[in-house]
């Protein structure tokens, strides 16, 4: 009864990705028609259209892993350890003082080189 009820549900995933794209389209050009309306009105309605397209798009089989794999990544990023300020500050502090070594190096390369084909055109 599963195989058969998820076999319903994978058919109709295609006419749900086609009525997705039909809003999303149908929000764009209402956008574009009703450009002398209000910005705030227009707005507002692609926010609907947005979130009753993403809703149908969360009903398909794809839609949900996508959602399932936003959901796992915030849960990922709240483990993160974000470094201090501190270190924060102190590793712009190297990246720069390199920034600057290396700059320092390009120069001296350059008007090594300048000079070396400036002696020999002349």
């Amino acid at each position: 009864m599963s195989e058969k009820i998820e076999s319903t549900n994978a058919k109709l995933d295609g006419l749900k990705w086609l009525v997705v794209i039909a809003i999303t389209v149908a929000a764009i050009y209402g956008n574009s028609y009703f450009g002398a309306e209000s910005l705030l009105v227009r707005v507002v309605g692609l926010i609907v259209a947005a979130a009753i397209a993403g809703w149908i798009a969360v009903q398909t089989a794809k839609g949900r892993s996508f959602l399932e794999l936003c959901l796992e990544a915030r849960t990922e990023i709240r483990k993160v350890v974000w470094p201090t300020r501190q270190e924060t500050t102190q590793t712009t502090i190297v990246v720069l003082v390199v920034i600057f070594i290396v700059a320092i190096i390009l120069w001296l390369l350059d008007w090594a080189l300048n000079s070396a084909v400036s002696s020999v055109i002349g």
